[in-house]
């Protein structure tokens, strides 16, 4: 009889602060009896915002009149425009945005009013960049690589100050930090990577190396997943990117002994359940599970 398969599950997998407190947030409007929007969807993961639907908080696509509801912001964050946008149209705010990420609107609108270009590190088009870049009316430069970096706009400027979108890898901004300031005279860099993702990234430096193979769980609209899934995977080919357990091939289990198991930030903790559940089933025996952390 062969050994059972070791579960090591990383400490940080799953929900972080800000994604919590939105949900929770949610909920206790929706217990009211409130009519309750949100634009777009609250966190990236399908299965929250199933149950938010379910809660009677509708998902919209576009602001329309409404002179007795409730926007809620999702933990992303929103431009001033779309805000000032729902008012115009009736919307009382409900604000969830992560209080971290209201930390980088702040810094943004501060070094704006001092007169620096704002330099965000992030991927373009995600909501909490959009966010970021919509806190202030003079344009902001969006670098998502160290081979994007637009050298001509670069070169006029005198004067910046850099954030980076919450859930970026720190090796990847990095590089793109060090070339603008080696351009730019007067320059300011703000490390606004938030404290749960850098536990995230700590541990899923670690796991991928003693673990025959690796499971990351979160939707594929989740940046911080996608990161996640893109460090480990440079460590562990053997690395698969789920959504829930019905992904799981049994062949991922055949000659193995360690699975090391992480979470994005929207993931529910019953998905991660879900999936140590259907390992244990596939291995036939009983797989133990054992909570692991960075330190």
């Amino acid at each position: 009889m062969r050994p059972p398969i070791h579960i090591h599950l990383a400490r940080s997998a799953g929900f972080c602060f800000g994604v919590r407190r939105a949900i929770r947030m949610a909920h206790e409007l929706a217990r009211k009896k409130q009519s309750v929007r949100m634009l777009g969807e609250l966190v990236h993961n399908e299965t929250v915002i199933r149950e938010l639907e379910a809660a009677g908080i509708r998902k919209i696509r576009r602001l329309a009149r409404n002179t007795n509801g409730i926007l809620l912001l999702r933990a992303h964050g929103a431009s001033r425009e779309l805000i000032n946008r729902a008012r115009r149209c009736g919307y009382r705010i409900a604000d969830a945005t992560c209080p971290m990420v209201r930390e980088i609107h702040r810094i943004v609108r501060r070094m704006d009013r001092r007169g620096d270009r704002i330099i965000v590190i992030g991927d373009r088009q995600h909501d909490e960049v959009q966010g970021i870049i919509g806190q202030i009316r003079r344009k902001a430069l969006v670098i998502d690589a160290p081979g994007h970096i637009p050298w001509k706009a670069i070169r006029r400027i005198h004067r910046a100050a850099i954030v980076v979108q919450s859930t970026q890898n720190l090796d990847r901004v990095t590089p793109i930090v060090a070339a603008l300031k080696a351009a730019i005279p007067r320059i300011v860099f703000f490390n606004t990577i938030c404290r749960p993702t850098r536990m995230k990234q700590e541990e899923i430096k670690i796991l991928p190396r003693h673990n025959d193979i690796m499971i990351v769980i979160g939707s594929r609209t989740s940046a911080n997943t996608r990161r996640l899934y893109e460090i480990s995977r440079s460590l562990n080919p053997r690395t698969h990117w789920i959504q829930s357990a019905h992904e799981i091939n049994r062949r991922w289990m055949k000659g193995i002994r360690t699975v090391g198991i992480t979470a994005g930030a929207s993931t529910p903790e019953s998905a991660t359940q879900a999936v140590i559940a259907r390992i244990r089933e596939l291995s036939r025996l009983s797989a133990k599970v054992h909570s692991t952390s960075a330190k």
